[in-house]
């Protein structure tokens, strides 16, 4: 029976070493594009907006921490749906796709709506909180509130491309992203430069361009097949499919909430330093990004693959998927990691020219790609987790070897040494100590065997 007309990746049969790539890299090349957005935002304003241009990459860069909070929050929990979906695939079972792909649309607009209006409350005080510097918080006031209007949009989008991915389609989120990624990038350039918006121009333009990204993706959806064919009149919330979307996507946004909680009091600190500190670290966080969204595209195609077939019965194949992930995923972002070092400074020089800044940006750069071996275990295998449906575990001890020891650092060590590379050693450190607390949660919890005696029971 034909399941989607879309061209999708059969998960189920055939080489995974083939498909595995297939399936990750646009969903790599997606992520880099949305990171494009604000890339784009820092660039423009870096370049364009006059004098104020620092404090304007500042205050776009600030706010990372606290809108990465919320949307990695609210992304995180759309995993839920990718798993769902994708665990019914792999059973065949037509009915639990559509009332997963419809409770997901109506939960990422109504759900995004709710957190946009309930965190514009708490906008100055959240960013005040931050020690953000006085000659930068008014233009990050500004930046914040205006992001939060597309909030909705941008959960949208986010969920409609976990629901492509959950069939094997990566390529369509791609193509909407990059149409709209064009639209920003015009769209900064005309209200920075023409308009002179500065911080609430190149704002405006991220919301306008994820409207755009998330509508393509709804048309798509609506002139789909019957499998995750919308059908906006017979549209139904399910309460069964969105506990269970719930029961595995909320802890994977605690997840995705505790990496951003510690970057908050990490940006805390950063912010402490200056300003000319602030806009290097966010220039560098932006180019950094690119080495790990191809490293956590494997992670979401390592949990994709892993949830149809566990829903098949295909246990040893998903035992397969993880070792060939973890081995792709090396060769993939040892690339990425090499080829964003080589060209490192002129990257930063884009977003900003000072010399200083540059090679501040620099050593953020060097020492996080050190960590980088740790990131990519810790992903895949809370991935390989995730697909079996277990999200809890890794939530639970992602707070531990993430949040406790990046908190602690913080109040403990920086004080006693007040300069960046205090801060930045605390990623190595960390994600050191939480990819080890993962291994060992696997070698005891063993999802494959407890699920293949499972299924033997059944």
């Amino acid at each position: 029976m034909k399941r989607s007309g879309a061209k999708k990746i059969d998960m189920l049969n055939g080489s995974i070493w083939n498909k595995l790539p297939l399936f990750a890299l646009p969903v790599a090349a997606t992520a880099i594009l949305e990171q494009l957005f604000n890339a784009s935002d820092l660039a423009v304003v870096g370049n364009f907006a006059g004098d104020k241009s620092t404090a304007a990459v500042a205050a776009v860069g600030a706010n990372g921490p606290v809108i990465g909070l919320i949307v990695n929050f609210l992304i995180g929990i759309s995993l839920g749906a990718n798993v769902v979906i994708a665990n019914a695939m792999g059973r065949n079972n037509k009915e639990s796709v559509q009332r997963a792909v419809h409770t997901s649309i109506i939960f990422a607009l109504v759900g995004g709506t709710i957190v946009a209006v309930i965190a514009e409350f708490f906008v100055g005080r959240m960013l005040s909180s931050l020690n953000v510097p006085d000659d930068v918080l008014p233009l990050a006031v500004i930046y914040f509130r205006i992001y939060l209007i597309g909030l909705p949009v941008i959960l949208l989008y986010n969920f409609e491309a976990a629901i492509f991915r959950s069939i094997g389609d990566t390529k369509v989120p791609l193509i909407a992203l990059a149409v709209s990624g064009v639209l920003n990038v015009i769209l900064n350039l005309f209200f920075v430069i023409v308009l002179k918006m500065t911080v609430s121009g190149v704002a405006t333009a991220t919301v306008i361009s994820n409207a755009v990204s998330s509508i393509i993706l709804f048309i798509r959806l609506v002139k789909s097949d019957k499998y995750i064919k919308i059908e906006p009149k017979k549209m139904r919330f399910s309460w069964n499919s969105f506990s269970v979307i719930m029961k595995i996507g909320l802890p994977a946004g605690i997840q995705s909430a505790v990496f951003s909680i510690s970057n908050i009091v990490i940006q805390s600190a950063i912010n402490s330093l200056g300003t000319v500190v602030i806009a290097a670290s966010s220039a560098a966080f932006n180019i950094e990004v690119i080495a790990y969204d191809v490293l956590n595209s494997f992670s979401q195609a390592c949990t994709t693959f892993v949830g149809q077939n566990y829903g098949a019965g295909q246990i040893k194949r998903c035992k397969r998927t993880l070792w060939l992930t973890l081995i792709e995923d090396t060769i993939a972002s040892g690339a990425a990691i090499g080829i964003v070092l080589l060209v490192g400074r002129f990257l930063l020089s884009v977003f900003n020219s000072d010399p200083q800044v540059i090679e501040i940006g620099y050593t953020r750069l060097v020492i996080v790609f050190s960590a980088y071996t740790f990131s990519m275990l810790y992903e895949i295998m809370s991935g390989y987790l995730r697909g079996f449906g277990v999200s809890l575990v890794p939530a639970v001890l992602t707070m531990i070897g993430v949040c406790g020891i990046r908190i602690a650092w913080i109040e403990l060590v920086f004080p006693k040494n007040h300069n960046f590379e205090t801060i930045m050693t605390v990623y190595p450190i960390s994600l050191a100590a939480t990819a080890l607390l993962i291994f060992i949660a696997l070698l005891i919890y063993r999802p494959s065997r407890r699920f293949a005696n499972k299924q033997s029971a059944e």
